[in-house]
């Protein structure tokens, strides 16, 4: 399992700690990563999804998963986040119609 956001793919980063005496030591960055359970409107069951503390107040603030996938890019996307993409905007175009 990759140490990596689902949704907008912050992953972990690399750095240095440096000491007062300014010695530098190689560190890693790590998302604040979260497994949540996310509920879709339009396919009407929910998802577990390993996303960071940010992308779930970005899913909150834009109104949802379904709302965040819509707006959302394909190239920030887990895979399986672009497949449960397709699959809502495939519900809301057939309740549409």
């Amino acid at each position: 399992m990759s140490r990596a956001c689902e949704l907008t793919g912050k992953a972990v980063l690399y750095g240095n700690n440096v000491s007062h005496a300014n010695n530098k030591s190689r560190r890693r960055y790590l998302p604040n990563l979260c497994n949540v359970t996310l509920m879709s409107d339009a396919m009407g069951q929910s998802y577990r999804l390993r996303i960071t503390a940010h992308a779930l107040r970005s899913v909150e603030h834009r109104g949802g998963l379904d709302a965040f996938l819509a707006k959302s890019s394909d190239n920030e996307l887990s895979q399986r986040a672009r497949l449960l993409k397709r699959q809502v905007a495939k519900k809301l175009a057939e309740a549409a119609a």
